[in-house]
């Protein structure tokens, strides 16, 4: 799962320049959580713009917000099929946060809960998968999650949807049937774990 993110704006900004020619801005925020305002990357008319969300949906149905959906089953979903079809986006990010009860000092007793920021080993931003719902009070985010690879499986049995740059077309110009493949992290994605003190 993914319920904090971990935005640092440059150099993000600067990457998003470099890598795509696009004007994108950010604010810092190390520990964006549900209903905040999250920079996106939508594609309209022909070209990538920003668009800014609140993280999270909450339909008629539901109890509490919606902030993710699960990748697999996204195209059937009625809440979220049509917004997949044609309204994906990618959240750039410096990273997200898990937490995970620790064991005791003896082994035994439950210890404290740990908060861990994941990030790209490489220093790169992340381009997280999600999904846009324009709503009568704005546009709202909800984060794709999948499988975890192994190194975040030790933390969480999810773990946000990650696109390579070198498929941003292929995400936002191809059917939700073409998009299977993605639907699911490349294992040989190299993810930094840091305990936060």
């Amino acid at each position: 799962m993914c319920g904090r993110m971990n935005v640092i704006a440059d150099p993000l900004c600067q990457w998003l320049s470099e890598t795509l020619g696009l004007d994108f801005h950010a604010s810092d925020n190390r520990d964006l959580r549900p209903t905040q305002t999250v920079a996106t990357l939508v594609h309209e008319q022909g070209s990538l713009k920003q668009r800014d969300t609140a993280w999270g949906i909450k339909p008629t149905w539901a109890k509490q917000i919606l902030i993710n959906a699960q990748a697999e089953t996204v195209m059937q979903k009625p809440t979220f099929k049509r917004a997949f079809a044609e309204h994906r986006c990618l959240v750039p990010c410096s990273g997200w946060y898990e937490w995970r009860q620790e064991q005791g000092t003896d082994g035994r007793e439950k210890g404290r809960k740990v908060k861990y920021l994941f990030s790209a080993a490489n220093n790169k931003p992340l381009l997280m998968a999600g999904l846009v719902f324009n709503e009568p009070t704005g546009a709202k985010l909800v984060s794709l999650t999948t499988a975890p690879i192994p190194s975040c499986a030790l933390y969480h049995n999810r773990m946000p949807l990650f696109i390579d740059p070198d498929n941003i077309d292929f995400w936002f110009g191809s059917t939700p049937e073409q998009l299977q493949p993605l639907l699911q992290n490349e294992h040989s994605l190299g993810i930094l774990v840091e305990a936060q003190h």
